[in-house]
């Protein structure tokens, strides 16, 4: 059997590095003792949940699944729609009708449902995307891993100039585009399907329970919210047994990790409508300014009960783990599930994270009902913990509340900004001082009460797995009646000397000669402050600015002594760093390949032959007739690994010779990393988004930067790029044929690994290469034109 709605700065220093601090904290004050929670991640973009016995699947785009018995570890199923998917025995026959309307190749979010019958229902929809043209139909199985076969298309969309389903000429402002559908149960057992997306917003119809579809005579159903183009979709309805509401939850916003989505509820005691807000605001009225420019968020930002979005709980100095601290990027497209066994209710949704780019995975939050009969979704992903299953067991006391937090409040404007943790006391009278100001009361029940200048906030506390500290720590959510949303979690208590100490242990440099500015905090955890003294102001000032020595004069050590204030107590330390002496004329490194794979310069190492993979042993490098003397020939299953850390700058050039045998997608020439997730690489043959031209790309927060052209294959090319704090241009034969802003600064902290003709991934070139230079400056159009002219 199974249910589904059933009733029932971010900115780390450039060269300081965040090192755990061997403190002793506290305990969490409980009388549970919980083990480390193991997590695997899936990628399912849009995930839909059904549990079926005592697993839960997620279906979403792109005909991607997955699978997990406990909410934490996820294993894929499918992706990807094509023959090879194991979802369908060939989707792109078997939905062909789908595809040709939808004018694409892959499908949107879908949704898969089990019936009386005791088949799997799957929902499926594609869109054209750049425009509301869309298809949607159902695929029924006997098994939820299927595979599906096609019942057909029940609902379009997007026919310019045509009758529409509801019998009028559609119109993309008032009529729906239909993607995004969640079929459900209520109360009394009718089955209905909310869905849309943008356009003319959510809409819901009631279903046939016997044959999936809908019944007829409906068009497009009732409407619930938004229109004119807002951006507003992803509806998901969850019915809880306990209020008797049912909630419907959206997401507004764009997907993209820059197009601030987050997740909002309303609730109605009635499956269709109408659906409400705390301040009693109709989701029905919810829509774009007709008379402001397409996807107008201000008209709808306002509205409905934000729970999920933009955030970083940050790890500042002195605080245990490492990074950057846990955090979301535009999560949402959720779906939500209520355990009658347990009486936990759990949101499922897909999330970015902060400084990965559009890297996503599967996210679940536990969500926890306030006083006000409201869902609040947990700080942090969920962690089962079995001490807490049941409501009843949580055993959270008010002296375990008093201490400090880490807090963040959301605003509800739609941007891309990431809303940073903070610092708050919540005191043993009562109050709430730091950077926030206010009062809370403890309810019992684990209910707290907060009381800040805008508004009241009615929240719940839990125990939740803190990611970047690697443990439980006790947490509150609370929503106004606004519908701002405000988080804490509580730091471990610790002695003044001790927090001094860990600020001062976490202060570490690289023993790497720095070249680039350093970002000297002047902050640290409990809102402790950093000054500074520097021994040596003209290499390294206080505020962090490095001017590195003329060649000749050395490399130079500076002592930096860091002053920390907390709690009215204060401490010092000193820490010897090494500025690095200018390049004579900026140059780094040439390789010119004449006949070796040395550094011509004699600053660094010798490369060295790899295999086909940038770690594999082998490979052959062979020297042929070049356009200097001798030039390097790759033979498609070698490579050369540089000297690491040969690049430590956001201000550099590179510059070399090509002469391709042959011109595969994605094989790279020069390739530099900071790891596996942050990366540039200079490709020959570029990828689908650039039309296969010669290209440099950055990967994890991606930069695709094409040429529009390919260099010729058996014949000499100049290739050369230049970076200047995030300005890039690509020059081809001394001619530029890119420049754009916003390049990556991958390379930053002089740990950087480098290679020629391989990476990690990827098919190996195959041809020749010569004279290799890399610089420390940006080089002008004039010096790389006379780079292309003398070899």
């Amino acid at each position: 059997m199974s249910t589904k709605d059933l009733p029932g700065l971010i900115g780390a220093a450039a060269l300081l590095l965040a090192a755990g601090a061997a403190t002793t904290h506290a305990a969490p004050a409980t009388d549970h003792e919980w083990a480390s929670p193991e997590f695997a991640e899936a990628t399912v973009h849009d995930p839909s949940v059904i549990k079926v016995d005592d697993t839960y699947y997620v279906f979403g785009s792109h005909l991607a699944a997955a699978k997990s018995d406990d909410l934490m570890q996820w294993q894929q199923v499918a992706d990807g729609a094509n023959a090879a998917n194991p979802l369908f025995d060939d989707v792109q026959t078997e939905l062909r009708e789908t595809f040709e309307w939808a004018q694409t190749d892959t499908l949107w979010a879908a949704d898969v449902i089990q019936l009386e019958d005791g088949r799997f229902y799957m929902y499926y929809n594609a869109s054209r995307g750049d425009s509301p043209r869309s298809a949607m139909g159902v695929a029924v199985a006997d098994e939820i891993e299927g595979p599906y076969r096609n019942e057909g298309i029940f609902l379009r969309s997007g026919m310019w100039g045509q009758p529409s389903e509801d019998g009028t000429i559609y119109d993309a402002r008032i009529h729906p585009n239909v993607v995004d559908p969640d079929a459900f149960f209520d109360a009394e057992g009718k089955l209905w399907m909310v869905y849309g997306s943008y356009s003319g917003g959510l809409f819901i119809f009631e279903m046939d329970p016997e044959t999936g579809f809908p019944l007829p005579g409906q068009g497009y159903g009732k409407h619930l919210m938004g229109g004119n183009h807002s951006r507003i979709e992803a509806p998901y309805i969850l019915y809880s047994p306990e209020t008797q509401y049912y909630y419907l939850f959206t997401s507004f916003g764009g997907l993209s990790a820059d197009g601030g989505y987050n997740v909002r509820v309303a609730r109605s005691r009635q499956p269709d409508g109408p659906y409400f807000d705390a301040q009693g605001n109709n989701m029905a009225e919810v829509k774009s300014d007709p008379a402001l420019p397409l996807f107008d968020d201000a008209s709808i930002e306002p509205y409905a009960m934000k729970i999920l979005g933009n955030h970083l709980f940050t790890r500042e100095l002195g605080e245990d783990g490492e990074g950057l601290g846990t955090g979301y990027v535009s999560p949402g497209h959720n779906s939500a599930y209520y355990d009658d066994a347990t009486g936990q209710y759990f949101l499922i949704s897909h999330s970015r994270f902060p400084g990965t780019g559009e890297r996503h995975n599967i996210r679940v939050n536990e969500l926890l009902m306030n006083d006000a009969d409201w869902p609040v979704a947990a700080p942090y992903r969920y962690a089962d913990k079995a001490p807490q299953a049941q409501p009843g067991q949580r055993k959270v006391k008010r002296p375990d509340v008093v201490g400090d937090y880490k807090v963040i409040l959301k605003d509800k404007t739609i941007t891309a900004d990431i809303e940073t943790s903070r610092f708050a006391t919540l005191t043993n009278n009562g109050r709430i001082q730091g950077d926030i100001e206010g009062r809370w009361w403890f309810g019992g029940n684990d209910r707290i009460s907060v009381e800040l200048s805008d508004g009241d906030y009615e929240g719940v506390l839990s125990y939740q797995w803190n990611e970047t500290a690697e443990r439980f720590d006790l947490t509150f959510s609370a929503l106004s009646d606004a519908g701002l949303t405000l988080w804490g979690s509580r730091l471990p208590d610790r002695p003044t000397e001790a927090v001094l100490q860990a600020i001062l242990d976490d202060i570490e440099f690289s023993s790497i000669p720095l070249q680039n500015d350093i970002d000297l905090p002047v902050s640290a955890t409990r809102n402790a402050t950093i000054e500074w003294a520097s021994s040596a102001p003209q290499w390294i000032a206080t505020d962090g600015q490095v001017n590195r020595p003329e060649h000749g004069l050395g490399d130079q050590v500076v002592t930096l002594r860091a002053t920390v204030h907390y709690d009215g107590e204060t401490q010092s330390r000193e820490y010897p760093v090494t500025v690095r002496e200018q390049a004579p004329d900026g140059l780094l490194a040439h390789y010119s390949f004449d006949g070796n794979l040395n550094d011509t310069t004699g600053q660094q190492a010798p490369g060295q032959v790899s295999g086909a993979r940038i770690d594999w042993a082998g490979g052959q490098i062979d020297f042929v007739s070049g356009v200097s003397a001798e030039a390097a020939y790759f033979d498609g299953q070698s490579g050369v690994r540089l000297p690491g850390g040969l690049i430590a700058s956001h201000r550099y050039s590179v510059s070399f010779w090509l002469n391709p045998s042959a011109l595969n997608a994605f094989s790279t020439t020069f390739f530099g990393a900071r790891n596996p997730d942050s990366w540039i690489s200079f490709l020959p043959m570029g990828h689908g988004f650039v039309n296969g031209h010669t290209m440099l790309w950055s990967g994890t927060l991606w930069y695709d930067a094409g040429t529009g052209m390919n260099i010729p294959q058996d014949a000499w090319s100049h290739v050369a790029w230049v970076v200047d704090e995030g300005a890039l241009s690509i020059y081809i034969n001394g001619e530029e044929r890119f420049s754009g802003a916003g390049f990556p600064h991958v390379f930053s902290e002089g740990t950087g690994i480098f290679s020629l003709g391989v990476n990690w991934w990827d098919l190996p070139y195959e041809g020749a290469m010569d004279e290799l230079r890399v610089y420390e400056k940006p080089l002008s159009a004039a010096e790389v034109m006379e780079l292309s002219q003398t070899p």
